[in-house]
């Protein structure tokens, strides 16, 4: 055992004594933080040069385009910057476009010229948007997941003249539908209730949202007894959070992990193993090399996560981050560290050269990124089956069950206790496993074991 602390003591030094290592826990937070601030100041870097439309206005006598032009028109005014002496957005050039009896022929015309670059697209008002939804559709619109979202629902060709239609090589260019969607509703409303006799100040104020207020628990204190209000919430501070745990014990793992795994390919390439193995067994090697990994994952976590507690706390979201979210953090990292570390030592002391190794890696990579792929559906719903389940799937267990503990209120005590004996027995497997890999391939040389001679050096070592 005490081959393994020296082992271990060597490759925890050798990593954090590192002027790299320094430079690391710098140059992360700067570089996110940085990627921010780039963010920020380029909000306005956007392309300014005037956006051509062409409007083919198919109700009766043409009566929206005229409003809609007006629209657009004042629209450029109140975004135009006159300090900075161009728009803060590209205006919209709006052209009435005759309707012409061949439609097909009138749509293709114009595909033309949005092809050839004279215009950005192209909306077609329907000849029956006055005109409410046919009964079929508006069925199927209260069936559907976003009833209030009947403009993106009709696609059968008969309801099509009830609909806008917007035709573009640039699906990417939002600005110019969503605005349109919205302002020809609001026109059209206005039309629908002057014919019914309605005044329009009387349609404003009906279909005026009622705003929503995200509010925490109402709380007792337990000195005074008084009754206090809960503080507003940030759902956007209850998702990003547990996403940047996640995040960051994925950085962690890898950070650690990649090293280990160069760290054995070249004490084998060097034939530096063969003299290692002459005063240390294969297994205390790679025992060593684990924990001292462990202690430069945990150094990571620890700068980090006292950073992050210390910017929740002075913006008021630490219960956010409880000690028992950052206990439960430490514990799962550490096995993860083990988990994947030793999989990647197996791989490094099977393989003679980094294209070799990366080739291998390519499967446990993947395996690493799964939480990545599917955490945001977790943070919606850390409490269902689906996520319930996903967390305690050993490879994805320590970065899910951390991001759902992080989600208030929590989760059962029992799931991340499990979850934790799952990991647990899953990293005995792959510490055991790739123990009689590195046994029997650390001295190894020439072509990469196949998969079935890793299988076979597992079970009969």
């Amino acid at each position: 055992m005490r081959k393994v602390w020296v082992v271990a003591r060597r490759e925890y030094l050798a990593a954090v004594r590192t002027k790299s290592f320094v430079i690391g826990i710098v140059l992360m937070p700067v570089l996110m933080g940085g990627s921010i601030l780039a963010q920020y100041l380029l909000k306005d870097q956007v392309d300014t040069a005037p956006k051509h439309f062409a409007v083919l206005d198919r109700t009766p006598g043409q009566q929206l385009y005229p409003e809609l032009k007006t629209a657009a028109d004042l629209l450029n005014q109140l975004v135009a910057d006159p300090e900075k002496g161009r728009p803060r957005r590209a205006p919209f050039v709006l052209e009435a476009v005759p309707v012409r009896a061949d439609l097909a022929e009138e749509r293709f015309a114009l595909s033309e010229r949005v092809r050839t670059g004279e215009l950005t697209g192209f909306l077609e008002i329907g000849p029956e948007v006055l005109e409410p939804l046919p009964v079929g559709a508006v069925t199927r619109a209260a069936l559907a997941e976003d009833p209030a979202d009947l403009a993106r629902l009709p696609s059968a060709p008969e309801l099509e003249p009830y609909v806008l239609r917007y035709q573009t090589n640039r699906p990417s260019y939002l600005d110019f539908p969503r605005w349109a969607e919205a302002t020809v509703s609001k026109l059209v409303q206005t039309k629908r209730a002057l014919r019914d006799g309605i005044p329009p100040a009387t349609v404003a104020k009906v279909i005026l949202p009622v705003p929503l207020l995200t509010k925490g628990l109402t709380t007792r204190d337990p000195v005074t007894g008084e009754i206090r209000e809960g503080r507003d919430e940030s759902p956007v501070v209850a998702i990003l959070l547990p996403g940047g745990l996640l995040v960051l014990m994925f950085m962690v793992v890898l950070l650690g992990a990649t090293p280990l795994l160069q760290g054995v390919i070249e004490e084998k390439m060097q034939r530096i193993a063969e003299v290692l193995l002459g005063s240390v067994p294969p297994f205390a090697l790679m025992m060593g090399k684990l924990l001292g990994m462990a202690g430069v994952s945990l150094t990571l976590a620890a700068v980090y996560l006292g950073g992050a507690y210390a910017a929740v706390q002075h913006y008021g979201y630490a219960e956010y981050l409880t000690p028992d979210v950052l206990a439960w953090f430490l514990v799962y990292q550490v096995l993860a560290v083990f988990m994947f570390g030793s999989v990647y030592a197996a791989v490094g002391a099977a393989c003679t050269d980094m294209k070799e190794a990366q080739a291998m890696l390519t499967p446990v990579t993947l395996l690493i990124m799964v939480p990545l792929f599917v955490w945001v559906n977790v943070v919606r719903e850390p409490t269902s089956a689906f996520a319930t389940a996903v967390s305690l799937f050993p490879p994805a267990t320590p970065m899910l069950m951390v991001a759902r503990l992080a989600v208030p209120p929590g989760i059962p005590a029992w799931q991340p206790a499990l979850g934790a004996v799952l990991v647990l027995l899953t990293t005995l497997a792959c510490v055991y496993a790739a123990g009689r890999i590195f046994r029997v391939g650390l001295l190894l040389q020439g072509k990469a074991p196949r998969l079935g001679e890793l299988l076979r050096w597992v079970l009969r070592g």
